[in-house]
């Protein structure tokens, strides 16, 4: 790709330069190369002056300059320009664009995936929204991003294991069962004290107002009844 162009050619400035410099440990130097945040200053950028000056006991943008000078020559690099403390910003020419576009067509799907995580399993456990309340756009939104997140690191080669846990059994359910079954008998006019632990959600009462339409008296229980087998 156009970042590992760049990254090969920084490693050859590095292997290039002068010994006083390459003494100062430029040949292990792994050179970081980003894309710009403006596209003004160029495509892409390294620091690799900056790692290399300390050691070197010398100024970040002299040493830029000394690997600019030992840049080999690239149909895909239009220009280099040393900015700032000492970063070295890349201007790529259209045949670069040309040269990735041409890679999207013969990739295709296969395109941007890897092998980094080749023989590496992960579990992405997201969302598993709890049964007991209103759903939220939080939970959205979480789904969104844990989905997109597995996504990546099969696109890395990851073995990935999407988890998505279903509350619908325990002990919070079985209190949320009793707590809309009470607010169904307080619509035939039960009296009691509600629990302090049970669900006190404006919610429920919509889901028992559509239990008294869907089954009329038929679940009516004294309420002692229902109390009486509770913890």
């Amino acid at each position: 790709t156009l970042k590992y162009l760049i990254e090969n050619l920084v490693r050859d400035a590095l292997a290039a330069l002068p010994e006083d410099l390459a003494g100062a440990g430029a040949s292990g130097l792994v050179p970081t190369i980003e894309r710009t945040r403006d596209p003004t200053h160029g495509d892409f950028a390294t620091n690799a002056a900056m790692q290399l000056a300390k050691a070197a006991r010398r100024r970040p943008r002299d040493v830029a300059q000394a690997i600019v000078d030992a840049l080999p020559a690239s149909e895909f690099v239009a220009r280099v320009e040393i900015a700032g403390p000492g970063f070295i910003n890349f201007h790529l020419t259209p045949a670069a664009g040309h040269l990735e576009l041409l890679r999207v067509l013969d990739l295709g799907a296969a395109y941007g995936r890897g092998q980094q995580g080749a023989g590496k399993r992960v579990i992405v456990e997201f969302v598993s929204a709890n049964p007991t309340g209103p759903l939220h756009v939080g939970h959205g939104r979480h789904a969104a991003f844990g989905a997109t997140l597995a996504n990546l690191f099969d696109a890395a080669g990851y073995d990935v294991h999407r988890e998505y846990y279903i509350n619908d059994a325990g002990r919070q359910m079985e209190i949320l069962a009793v707590s809309v079954w009470l607010r169904y008998l307080e619509c035939f006019g039960e009296c009691f004290a509600f629990p302090s632990n049970g669900y006190r959600g404006d919610y429920l009462h919509p889901i028992a107002d559509k239990l008294v339409e869907q089954n009329g008296r038929t679940l009516v229980r004294p309420a002692a009844d229902v109390f009486r087998d509770l913890p």
